[in-house]
């Protein structure tokens, strides 16, 4: 239990520094090239910030573990909102912009619906298993390259969202911090699910229990240090945007590359999970269009439109709180 544990934390750790050195070589690299900031934004930052999550679920498929891969996408998609943007916007309230009240974290709610009706088979198809088929991650990656092609057309009508502190090496460097941030990530990949499931096995829990909860937050942590940085420096909308673009990147994308590498099972179960995810994004929607929390528990304040305030944050956490609560008792 002890060297599974070590494993695990260790794994996760490997994903994130992989993350981070890929992430900073492929961005030197493509700005010695000539390439923008909007579209080093774009691609190489925005899917380095999603390959922990990428690499567990790839292992995760190619080892059978597909409780793990499910509960990694579903668990830090509920983290994202809950405990991430709960956390950053006690730090500071959290001014969101309308394109992504009315547009971007929309398209993240259709992706828990989407995700909710292509995995249960067995309750909208009368079918005898459900499952992510390989067809369906055909689907998924083209909702992701729709949602890729609005994300171009945004940016370059909005030159103020190009991203800044891309620092620049000789090209050799910046190789070798490529080549690094790949070892780690499938060094890392690879201890983290065997950890996990050996910890499922030996504590006598669902792999899908570890994989909602230590496994997904561990696989969150780039976007929760960009979210929390984003908010102590002001730059709320990017703590915002970076969540709300991860959920639409983790299912769309990672989801739908693993379901091409091997169907993926899906448990009656853990639609409760999904759920709990659908209803984040509807309060995050809530929250940040009406004043959820204000109108509806404190009406004798009136909030501005399109704020996460504190106590909206405060909700958040104390909901995480409990949803990880049920999680325990659920086992």
């Amino acid at each position: 239990m002890f060297i599974a544990t070590t494993f695990l934390l260790l794994g996760l750790g490997l994903l994130v520094k992989g993350a981070d050195w890929l992430v900073d070589g492929a961005s030197s690299l493509a700005k010695r090239i000539g390439v923008s900031d909007l579209s080093i934004g774009l691609t190489v930052v925005a899917f380095g910030t999603s390959m922990p999550e990428l690499v567990v679920n790839v292992v995760s498929s190619y080892s059978g573990a597909t409780d793990i891969a499910i509960g990694n996408i579903v668990g830090s998609n509920t983290a994202n909102i809950l405990l991430i943007l709960g956390v950053s916007s006690v730090i500071t309230n959290i001014s969101v912009q309308t394109s992504t009240v009315w547009k971007e974290i929309p398209f993240a709610l259709l992706a828990s619906v989407v995700l909710y009706f292509m995995a249960n088979d067995i309750l909208f198809d009368a079918a005898n298993v459900s499952e992510l088929t390989q067809s369906e991650g055909f689907v998924l990656i083209a909702f992701f390259l729709i949602f890729l092609w609005y994300i171009a057309g945004m940016r370059r009508n909005d030159p103020v969202a190009a991203d800044d502190d891309i620092r620049v090496r000789n090209v050799w460097p910046s190789c070798g911090f490529v080549l690094a941030g790949l070892t780690l990530l499938i060094g890392g990949g690879k201890l983290t699910v065997d950890g996990a499931v050996t910890i499922a096995q030996a504590l006598g829990v669902s792999q899908s229990l570890i994989g909602l909860t230590i496994v997904a937050v561990g696989t969150s942590l780039p976007e929760f240090a960009t979210s929390v940085v984003a908010a102590r420096k002001g730059r709320a909308d990017i703590a915002v945007g970076n969540i709300v673009g991860s959920n639409i990147f983790n299912i769309f994308w990672i989801l739908g590359v693993s379901a091409l590498i091997a169907p993926l099972p899906f448990r009656p179960a853990m639609n409760v999970d999904l759920l709990v995810t659908i209803a984040a994004t509807a309060l995050l929607f809530f929250a940040v269009h009406t004043g959820f929390v204000h109108k509806r528990l404190l009406f004798w304040k009136q909030k501005e439109n399109h704020v996460i305030e504190r106590i909206d944050g405060v909700v958040m956490l104390l909901a995480y709180a409990a949803y990880i609560g049920f999680l325990a008792w659920r086992g």
